[in-house]
């Protein structure tokens, strides 16, 4: 296993044609001599120009190493890394760019880190959590455990969604099977707008070769999908939930209705 990176990535501070040995440039990326030798041998940096019995690399070389580690850090393994770079030769940076719209989120929050003597008090109305309702939430990703008696809400707007809830009276353990509902159809709702995506902008882009001129075109797609996807879907909401409240309490009203005409009768 290849050892892991010992300093964050520096900033590229070689000129122009600028030679480096191989433990210059591992230095130069904060990475060990091993680990630059493993991505040489998986073909993820070109080889270096050889003078005499020494090898020198240059500029391209750093921002390579620099594009690999960032690509790691989105979560891409040495594999992908390769295949993506193979294909991608010569626009490694508008790969790069795609990858970093495609890995960001959505709609980012700030955490909110939790007491667990809080979280019972919020969610479980001051006489504790059911530790299987504490699993729940755990496993809906409501909170995260990260040690010594805390947690990390990744939305805090989800937790405090459930802790009113809970507060209006409804049992937490029905608040957490509605947030699980609520997750399976955003889920099917997600997978629409990525299909859209991939059949209409994707597909025909890689059918093209994946020209480097569109590459900017392609991540544009992706990144005005996100305010699209969210306004569209909360309007459709807004409508379906107007339409449900009116639909629900008409009934509700017509058997009051129709409850006080058979006491009258």
């Amino acid at each position: 296993m290849a050892d892991t990176p010992t300093t964050a990535p520096t900033t590229i501070a070689t000129t122009k044609g600028e030679a480096m040995t191989i433990d210059e440039l591992a230095q130069a990326a904060g990475l060990t001599v091993r680990n630059v030798r493993n991505y040489q041998s998986r073909g993820l940096i070109p080889p270096p120009q050889v003078r005499g019995r020494v090898g020198y690399y240059g500029p391209e070389h750093l921002a390579e190493l620099h594009l690999i580690r960032e690509m790691q850090a989105q979560g891409f393994n040495l594999a992908a890394i390769a295949h993506l770079l193979e294909q991608a030769r010569g626009a490694e940076e508008q790969v790069l760019g795609f990858t970093r719209s495609l890995m960001t989120p959505f709609e980012t929050e700030a955490p909110e880190i939790v007491q667990e003597d809080d979280l019972s008090r919020r969610l479980g109305r001051g006489e504790g959590l059911d530790p299987k309702l504490l699993s729940k939430a755990r496993r809906l990703g409501l909170v995260v455990p990260i040690g010594e008696g805390c947690f990390e809400a990744p939305s805090p707007t989800l937790l405090a969604a459930g802790e009113r809830l809970v507060s209006l009276g409804v049992p937490l353990e029905t608040a957490l099977d509605m947030m699980a509902r609520l997750r399976r159809h955003t889920e099917r709702v997600a997978q629409t707008f990525v299909e859209i995506f991939l059949q209409f902008i994707w597909e025909p882009f890689d059918k093209a070769g994946r020209p480097e001129a569109d590459w900017p075109r392609v991540q544009q797609a992706l990144d005005e999908l996100r305010p699209l996807a969210s306004d569209a879907l909360i309007a459709v909401f807004r409508q379906t939930m107007t339409s449900a409240v009116e639909v629900a309490f008409g009934r509700r009203l017509d058997e009051e209705a129709r409850k006080s005409s058979k006491a009258r009768a």
